[in-house]
């Protein structure tokens, strides 16, 4: 299907989709037109032929071409496209940890925030003092620190970290709040919970599906 174009309105605006790594997608562009296999990458444009956004996406409960679409607005790719042709790459911010997903850390009692696993020694997070999971001894668990807040910003679900990430710049220094102590036994029962706060200086890292 090379070549071809579609029509249709752009019904919505400030949308969220999510990356296949579960990083969500901000402000992205609504619109009913088909997008084709292939189509992701070509432009959407206004009925002046002007480019307004990159399509990225479609969501389509039938599997076929039609359905809701999704662009990523052309203000976005500025940014992007200026990095590239600057650096060769795009630099994104990273605290230097991997976390457990919001609804395994319900299983915990975890109602909000980001439960940290492990924060590699060599990572800016363990840098500041940032602590993750483990298991003493006794078998009993020991819950790493618990992401609460980042710059003012409420942490209740990776989602809320990754948009917090996605506002700064590697080298940014950020104040992090952090749940710590809650330590399981072998009963099941939590004990204290101590917050602290702590000044991260986020450097670029290894970005993947499980570490931020």
């Amino acid at each position: 299907l090379d070549h071809t174009l579609t029509q249709g309105v752009i019904s919505g605006l400030g949308r969220e989709v999510r990356s296949p790594t579960g990083r969500p997608i901000t402000n992205v562009i609504q619109t009913d037109a088909a997008i084709n296999p292939g189509n992701s990458g070509g432009p959407l444009l206004d009925s002046s032929g002007r480019l307004i956004g990159m399509n990225t996406a479609i969501y389509s409960p039938s599997g076929a071409s039609s359905g809701v679409g999704f662009a990523i607005p052309v203000d976005t790719l500025a940014a992007v496209v200026s990095a590239l042709i600057e650096f060769g790459r795009v630099a994104r911010p990273v605290l230097g940890v991997t976390f457990l997903g919001a609804q395994q850390a319900r299983a915990l009692g975890i109602e909000k925030g980001v439960l940290v696993l492990s924060a590699p020694a060599d990572g800016p997070a363990a840098s500041a003092g940032v602590r993750g999971t483990s298991r003493s001894s006794d078998g009993a668990l020991t819950l790493g620190d618990v992401i609460v807040d980042v710059d003012g910003k409420t942490i209740s679900t990776e989602a809320d970290l990754f948009k917090a990430l996605d506002a700064r710049r590697p080298g940014d220094a950020v104040k992090v709040t952090v749940a710590r102590g809650q330590r399981v036994s072998a009963d099941g029962a939590p004990d204290d919970v101590v917050t602290v706060t702590i000044p991260l200086t986020v450097t670029l890292g290894a970005a993947d599906d499980v570490r931020v």
